[in-house]
Order: structure tokens, then sequence, then C-alpha cells
């Protein structure tokens, strides 16, 4: 079930938003790098890389084994599970945002720009659906 799950918010230590914060930084200040060595195309795709990924699913994890803990159990194979779903879920997402560039690097002529945006907006929203469909029904 997609949900936002607010009691999450409580359950996060000040040093875990840091770690997000902190990695996104060094993700954005590597593709800026990779940007200014190979030409802003290539570093573009090391932007587009999720850069607090690493850490949500980290924290996912550590979440699920911590709620576990509390109830008595292990958890550990809880918490892999949970972050390996969240993977999945970003694999999919990941699917979508690749329609979006192809759709804007094409960029049809004669279209203007905020045109554009808007058509990769619907193929992106066009594949994460059905994305998720194909999950739900496999």
């Amino acid at each position: 079930m997609i949900g936002f799950k607010w009691s999450a918010l409580k359950e996060s230590r000040w040093y875990e938003f840091v770690a997000r914060f902190a990695l996104g930084g060094l993700a954005t200040c590597f593709a800026g790098v990779v940007a200014n060595a190979y030409g802003p195309d290539v570093g573009g795709l090391f932007l587009a890389f999720p850069a607090v990924f690493c850490a949500g699913a980290t924290m996912i994890e550590t979440h699920e084994r911590r709620r576990k803990r509390e109830k008595g159990m292990q958890g550990e194979r809880r918490g892999r599970e949970a972050a390996a779903l969240d993977a999945a879920g970003a694999a999919w997402g990941s699917a979508g945002l690749l329609v979006f560039a192809l759709v804007v690097s094409i960029r049809p002529i004669g279209m203007s720009f905020g045109i554009t945006i808007a058509t990769a907006s619907v193929g992106w929203a066009v594949v994460a659906i059905l994305m998720w469909r194909l999950r739900k029904a496999f």
C-alpha cells in the first residue's frame, strides 16, 4: 500500500537527517566534478542518481529492525526486505525517469520547452503507473 506515515518522522534521529543531507551534498559535488571533467551531459547522469537513496535505504532497514527489536524480535530479515522493496521502487521510478529524459533529449522540433516538459512529465507518470501495475500483476 502506498502512503505516507507521519509517525516515521518521529522515529528518525537528528543524525539520520544530517547523513541524508551530507550524502546528498557529496553526490551533488561529485556530479559537479564529473560535469567539469566530462561535460554537463555526463555530469547530469550522475546528478540524476537519487543522492539520498543509499542513506534512505539504510535508515529504512535500521527503523524496521528497531521496530521489531522493540517487540522482542530480531528484525534483520524484515529490515533487509523493507530496504529491498524501497530499492525496487527506486528502480521502477527510474524507468519513468528514463522516459522523461528521452522525451526532453529529443525535444521535438518546434515544440516549446514548456510543452516538452509537460509531455515528458506525462510520459514519466504513465510509465511509473504502468510499472506499478505490472509489479502488482506479477
